[in-house]
């Protein structure tokens, strides 16, 4: 988890976390499923904040485009400081106004929720429901300017706060000076898009070795009536069930492998 505090005149900015493919995957030859833990080791509440020496970056206007959700951004719902967040399986019609913060240097080149590298200078920004990524446009609501950023991160956790922007991001929008900023967010929906709508899945285990995997699923195959298959992802070949067309029939089926003594296992939304 990131839980992390910008002082700018004092004043508290910014919270966010991410997730990484090692909440999911073990150097090991036995299936590891867990959801998705937030790390706490590198993210505390110190030493972040602006660049010292913030470089100039033109960049060039974000537009919207299709793109495949990422494959480990997703968990259809998860846990921070004891407070649920289940993830949106659309972003379609979302708008809201709050408070943004952004965040900065300490995380800059660090892997994001979706896995993306952090940019600091990037449009980019993190939210705790939008499907990852998303396209928003995000209103000042005290200046009326407005950006185009993409969602590719989790957060923010403070109270109030409904968006985290990059650097470079908060700097366009004109929030660096007070660290906050009232905004608008509105999510964007890339024409011809409206068709690809995120279904669920269950992922029951994750192996080094595809013999392993092959017996995992052979022996599924006598417990259940879902639909089952092999994905292979980097060194991992993974037993995965779906899709299904909405998450109670994805928790089903994890009560049911439950029962079976087949646990740990996780839903994601792809």
């Amino acid at each position: 988890m990131r839980h992390f505090i910008y002082f700018i005149c004092i004043i508290l900015i910014g919270c966010s976390t991410h997730y990484s493919d090692s909440a999911y995957f073990k150097e090991d030859n036995h299936p590891q499923q867990q959801q998705p833990k937030p790390s706490t080791s590198r993210y505390d509440v110190e030493n972040d904040g602006a660049p010292i020496n913030p470089k100039l970056v033109n960049h060039k206007p974000v537009k919207p485009a299709y793109e495949p959700m990422s494959r480990y951004g997703n968990p259809t719902e998860y846990h921070i400081d004891g407070k649920r967040y289940e993830v949106l399986k659309s972003a379609k019609g979302y708008r809201e106004k709050g408070l943004a913060s952004w965040y900065g240097t300490k995380f800059h080149s660090k892997r994001t929720s979706s896995g993306e590298p952090y940019d600091l200078y990037g449009m980019t920004a993190a939210h705790k429901t939008l499907p990852l990524p998303t396209y928003v446009k995000v209103t000042n609501l005290n200046n009326n300017r407005e950006i185009i950023v993409k969602v590719n991160d989790r957060g923010p956790f403070h109270e109030g706060r409904i968006i985290d922007l990059s650097y470079g991001a908060a700097s366009k929008l004109g929030i660096l000076p007070t660290g906050t900023g009232l905004v608008e967010v509105e999510a964007l929906i890339p024409a011809g898009t409206e068709d690809k709508a995120a279904r669920y899945y269950l992922q029951v285990g994750a192996f080094n070795r595809l013999n392993q995997a092959e017996q995992q699923l052979a022996q599924l195959s006598h417990i259940i009536k879902a639909p089952l298959f092999i994905e292979q992802y980097k060194q991992y070949y993974v037993v995965r069930s779906g899709p299904f067309e909405n998450k109670e029939q994805a928790e089903q089926l994890k009560m049911q492998l439950a029962n079976n003594g087949i646990k740990d296992t996780f839903s994601m939304l792809q």
